[in-house]
């Protein structure tokens, strides 16, 4: 893995959120988009050589309204950029952690993504990603 990509933080309310965020980091977002598959609209915004990646549900039926409703709002994830993501699957998987995505799948900002299991990582969800080019 080459370095922290993003921290995921969900969010009740997006523009409120957004509103903090660029107030915080002292710039706005350079990106916002909706991932259908996940339910989830993500914006991002850069700082430093890291991006923080706020996530609010579209319905109820998101991972992200399930996760607030379960934990508040708060860190979602951790994602690490990788050169290979491929190869990086099968390297954690034969090392013994459990994949919640065993194959890459898109995701936002131009990523293939794949999870790991929190229960393999001291209960944090991290995230795979690698630029699709």
């Amino acid at each position: 893995m080459n370095k922290i990509e993003h921290i995921g933080i969900a969010v009740k309310d997006m523009e409120q959120s957004k509103a903090l965020y660029a107030l915080l980091l002292g710039t706005e977002p350079y990106k916002q988009e909706v991932v259908e598959s996940e339910n989830v609209l993500t914006t991002f915004f850069k700082t430093g050589e890291s991006k923080i990646e706020l996530l609010s549900a579209t319905n109820q039926n998101s991972v992200i309204a399930k996760f607030i409703e379960k934990r508040g709002e708060g860190i979602h994830h951790i994602a690490f950029d990788t050169k290979d993501i491929y190869s990086e699957i099968k390297r954690l998987e034969a090392s013994g952690f459990q994949m919640i995505h065993p194959e890459p799948k898109p995701g936002a900002d131009n990523k293939l993504i794949a999870f790991l299991h929190p229960k393999s990582t001291c209960g944090v969800l991290v995230e795979l990603c690698m630029d699709m080019g």
